[in-house]
């Protein structure tokens, strides 16, 4: 049913905020996870530069460059998604000037994308600002915004309400089309989310959020015991990927496998 669905488009997602409906964001890398999302039903697939942290091993997403970024772009949307694909521009690829933020954000359009994210509310003004204008549909992200981890001293929750009110307001004037926000207090959210007429997206943000996002790793246990206070974990595929990978081991040095169904004659 969900393949012969009707495609989410960006104009779509932006009118869920008046009609009520709660919209859904998991991040994709790959084929196999955006057609394994899509198939679920989600509203949106996010090509986040997290994929530097759960795939390539880093500590931080700001070793992924934008060439990775139009790779997994690529990817992802080779499995022709009914979902809207949103790309994130990752560090250094659109703070230099405006014109670099649209140059970036054209190549992960050209790769794919329906949409671009990127980080910072009012100082990130100006990008936002000529990628709009260009015809380009923007998300923004404000609160924990993880391409600053430096200059925030770390993955911490943000509180600063002055400073995330007047983030959402900028990108609201701007034209985004949705908000993602980050590792901020629930009643704290709920007042941002209150604020704006686009729809804001929840990570570590409680409840009141118009939708919500969650890593793929994450979301189906496959990034190890670490778990931050706002994933849930909705499967164990890291346990059952190792017992499956344990009995073919097994298999193999017994013997077992391959069987005579496995063998061509």
């Amino acid at each position: 049913m969900l393949a012969e669905a009707k495609p989410v488009t960006v104009p779509m997602i932006r009118a869920a905020k008046a009609s009520g409906r709660k919209l859904t964001m998991v991040t994709a890398y790959d084929l196999a996870s955006a057609r394994t999302a899509d198939a679920a039903g989600v509203d949106m697939l996010l090509v986040g530069d997290s994929v530097g942290m759960v795939v390539q091993g880093h500590k931080t997403s700001l070793p992924v460059s934008l060439g990775e970024m139009i790779y997994h772009t690529r990817c992802v949307a080779r499995a022709n998604p009914r979902a809207v694909i949103v790309a994130d521009l990752p560090f250094g690829s659109y703070q230099r000037s405006p014109a670099q933020a649209i140059r970036s954000a054209v190549k992960l359009l050209q790769a794919g994308a329906a949409a671009v994210k990127l980080e910072g509310g009012v100082r990130m003004l100006p990008a936002v600002v000529a990628c709009v204008a260009a015809d380009i549909p923007v998300m923004g992200h404000i609160g924990l915004t993880p391409q600053s981890v430096h200059q925030l001293g770390g993955f911490k929750v943000q509180r600063n309400a002055d400073a995330l009110l007047a983030d959402a307001a900028a990108l609201q004037s701007a034209g985004v089309f949705a908000i993602v926000v980050e590792a901020v207090p629930s009643t704290l959210a709920q007042r941002v989310s209150a604020a704006v007429d686009v729809p804001t997206i929840g990570i570590g943000a409680g409840p009141h959020c118009d939708g919500q996002v969650l890593v793929w790793h994450d979301l189906l246990g496959l990034y190890g015991e670490f778990r931050p206070k706002f994933v849930k974990c909705y499967a164990e595929l890291g346990t059952a990927a190792q017992a499956a990978i344990r009995q073919f081991r097994n298999e193999v040095e017994s013997g077992e496998f391959p069987a005579k169904q496995h063998t061509f004659e």
